[in-house]
């Protein structure tokens, strides 16, 4: 098994071989590119989304600047709004749902390294999936740690760090992010904090 077979079934893997080192030399040329556009050149932009990502819809809007390590393993939804100063450390799939909203600085991470330091540091590492389902926002400076799933319509507020999966159709926050509630009918009629 090469690693990187390794890396995208979930098994620990050496992230510093030949062939995962120029998918992420792609990669960054492919971001750098997207990174130092013109403002008024969106649809440059959604042409390099497209040949970075591994799955796209026809409506989305994602901001400069964006970070990634290979974007094959992006896949996004319809709709999707992704804001300034997003970090997406794709090494294990990353999906996200139709109608999905990311504030500034979201940062979602699927590597993960050994505790132990002697075995962090022979380099080996590992990758775990997130899913992000339809119709989410992802508040601003909030980190996606690896194998997370967030469940359809739920809202993580700003400065959140998940660390565990979180369930349908509820509001979750904090350090690390619990649910706070459920939304409910109540929320239909309601555009600002209460």
């Amino acid at each position: 098994m090469t690693e990187k077979e390794k890396m995208l079934n979930g098994k620990p893997y050496f992230p510093f071989g030949e062939e995962l080192a120029r998918e992420r030399i792609n990669a960054k040329e492919l971001v750098f590119n997207f990174n130092n556009l013109r403002p008024n050149e969106s649809a440059k932009r959604s042409i390099i989304v497209k040949k970075l990502f591994g799955k796209v819809e026809s409506t989305f809007t994602i901001e400069a600047p964006f970070h990634c390590d290979y974007g094959y393993n992006i896949s996004i939804g319809e709709n999707f709004y992704c804001n300034y100063n997003c970090t997406i450390l794709d090494c294990a799939r990353v999906t996200i749902g139709n109608n999905v909203f990311f504030a500034p600085n979201v940062s979602i991470f699927t590597a993960g390294h050994p505790v132990y330091h002697e075995l962090r540091n022979t380099n080996i590492e590992y990758a775990l999936p997130i899913t992000i389902g339809d119709n989410v926002w992802i508040g601003g400076n909030v980190v996606i740690n690896p194998g997370v799933t967030i469940g359809e319509n739920t809202v993580i507020g700003s400065g959140s760090v998940v660390t565990k999966s979180i369930p349908a159709n509820v509001v979750a926050a904090g350090n690390p992010c619990k649910v706070i509630r459920e939304i409910t009918e109540k929320d239909k009629n309601c555009y600002v904090k209460e």
